[in-house]
């Protein structure tokens, strides 16, 4: 992306704040925080002054947080107030670190389908970091959840996530497409959420997807391959999604302490652990996110105000 090297890198970060600047008003030393990826944005494009659900889309900000610029991965970090959300007391600084991105990405994606109670949504890619959330998400607003997936360990975290359906896409389109069908009168479902970087992902949401639903599409593959019958004989709509917006985010955070919703995580501790998370991750066997706890004496502080989520 262009980032000038060295550049401290995670892009998801939360802690305690330690100072503030001049014009920032909503924080103090001492605030539990979960860091929002923007850095400055410019507060007068289009999209800062437009709808709340596009404010994440600043084309001319100072760049985002540990993909661009400094990020998380350091005993001290700088951040944006303006897109910085206060921890409720439940949440937990391991659950608010990857919820900064991965839970802010997949909480828009389940608000942007606009489905209502009772309505089935899936999601391919189901039992990865941001899929195991989005279930939990789904659940929490009263959503019929189809988790998708083609991992035995992300299988096993879209069950513990509740969906209702869980189908192994190791099975096959056809199969998958079946057993879709079977719950929901042979029409598919309003709207599918791909999580997924598999080459035959985006065909596969689009099958599973009733005729004039919905698709949104959060993972980042070089290419998103949709077969044209589905985009024209079927009237399967695509719409991108990127995180949330720091309001959506805040109400994510709400969200996960009412509903006590988890993030599978595996934690290492200190920064110099950092390259046993790489390794992991690109393991293929990670279940849930990585994480590096930089500052113990933050996470044993936690407990003692009743911070459990």
């Amino acid at each position: 992306m262009g980032t000038p090297l060295p550049c401290t890198g995670s892009h998801e970060g939360a802690g305690t704040v330690v100072s503030v600047g001049p014009d920032v008003k909503d924080f103090k030393p001492g605030d539990r925080v979960m860091a929002g990826i923007i850095y400055h944005p410019c507060g007068t494009c289009s999209d800062c002054q437009g709808p709340e659900n596009y404010r994440q889309y600043c084309q001319f900000s100072g760049g985002y947080c540990g993909v661009t610029t400094h990020g998380f991965f350091a005993d001290y970090a700088r951040i944006d107030a303006s897109q910085a959300a206060k921890l409720p007391d439940a949440v937990t600084f391991g659950t608010a670190a990857p919820l900064a991105c991965a839970g802010c990405t997949i909480y828009r994606g389940v608000i942007l389908s606009g489905l209502k109670k009772g309505e089935w949504l899936a999601i391919v890619g189901s039992g990865g970091g941001l899929g195991h959330l989005g279930v939990q998400f789904a659940k929490a607003l009263g959503l019929n959840v189809v988790g998708v997936d083609a991992r035995d360990e992300g299988l096993e975290l879209t069950r513990n996530g509740g969906a209702d359906v869980v189908i192994d896409a190791r099975k096959g389109d056809e199969e998958v497409v079946k057993a879709v069908h079977a719950v929901t009168n042979g029409e598919g479902v309003a709207c599918t959420l791909n999580v997924s970087d598999a080459s035959s992902a985006m065909a596969t949401c689009c099958a599973i997807t009733r005729m004039h639903g919905t698709v949104i599409q959060i993972a980042q593959p070089d290419n998103v391959v949709i077969p044209f019958r589905e985009l024209i004989f079927r009237d399967i709509r695509v719409k991108g999604s990127l995180i949330a917006s720091p309001n959506e985010a805040r109400d994510m955070l709400k969200l996960v302490a009412e509903h006590g919703i988890s993030v599978h995580t595996n934690a290492f501790n200190g920064l110099k652990e950092i390259e046993k998370v790489v390794e992991l991750a690109h393991s293929g066997k990670m279940k849930g996110k990585g994480i590096v706890v930089v500052d113990k004496e933050q996470v044993d502080k936690e407990r003692k105000i009743g911070a459990t989520v």
